[in-house]
């Protein structure tokens, strides 16, 4: 089965599916949804791609896999649906925002009006099994995954890319810093914010960034 973006992502990574590293990982795929619980639902996976052409990308912030517990996940990274509550590290990037910009904490964790103003909500692995974090690490997903921030920095326009944590610290190589910037701080979990995300100033940044090169900045407030 082919799988269908619907934007300028089907032709960038034309091939990619057919490739041995996919068709392995799309059969482990098909075993672990028959035989475990795993999130997002199988019709979310690529919505982060969904989301954002790639010639609409102005930042990027890149997450490790999805949240496990029930009713999180929907394919962007850190989201959450309207009405469910925000999880713990989400709830730290809001206190950022919130400390940064001085924004009121939004009443939702859903994250789709970034995407609209060009965000890629991206996890470097896009499914997980329920309630088993990192289940799907090294089946695949950080090969195509790399194939998408390398088609974003192939790009001239620059962009930024927010990369929080060692997972997502690993990817800057892959990232032209003299086009691009890239803005890395420890994760906003819980476990590890306040060794430096609070503090990182990184919305700023962004914003600061993409205005030098002539673009508008993010509302990050979610309205």
């Amino acid at each position: 089965m082919t799988v269908q973006i619907g934007n300028d992502w089907d032709t960038l990574l034309a091939g990619e599916f057919d490739k041995d590293y996919y068709q392995s990982l799309r059969r482990f795929l098909v075993t672990e949804y028959r035989t475990h619980t795993v999130y997002p639902d199988m019709h979310d996976i690529f919505n982060a791609l969904k989301h954002t052409a790639c010639a609409d990308v102005r930042a990027v912030i890149l997450g490790q896999d999805p949240y496990h517990g029930p009713g999180q996940a929907h394919g962007l990274c850190f989201s959450v649906r309207e009405g469910v509550p925000p999880p713990p590290s989400l709830v730290n990037i809001f206190k950022e925002i919130h400390d940064e910009l001085g924004v009121p904490e939004p009443r939702t964790g859903d994250l789709t009006p970034w995407t609209r103003q060009g965000v890629l909500l991206l996890n470097t692995v896009l499914t997980v099994r329920a309630g088993d974090a990192g289940s799907h690490r090294g089946c695949g997903w950080e090969t195509l995954t790399d194939r998408v921030i390398q088609l974003l920095n192939e790009r001239q326009e620059p962009m930024v890319f927010l990369l929080w944590g060692a997972n997502a610290i690993s990817k800057r190589p892959l990232i032209d810093e003299a086009r691009h910037l890239a803005l890395t701080s420890p994760h906003p979990s819980p476990l590890s914010a306040y060794r430096g995300f609070f503090g990182n100033g990184h919305f700023r940044a962004a914003n600061e960034f993409l205005q030098a090169h002539g673009q508008a900045p993010i509302d990050w407030s979610l309205g």
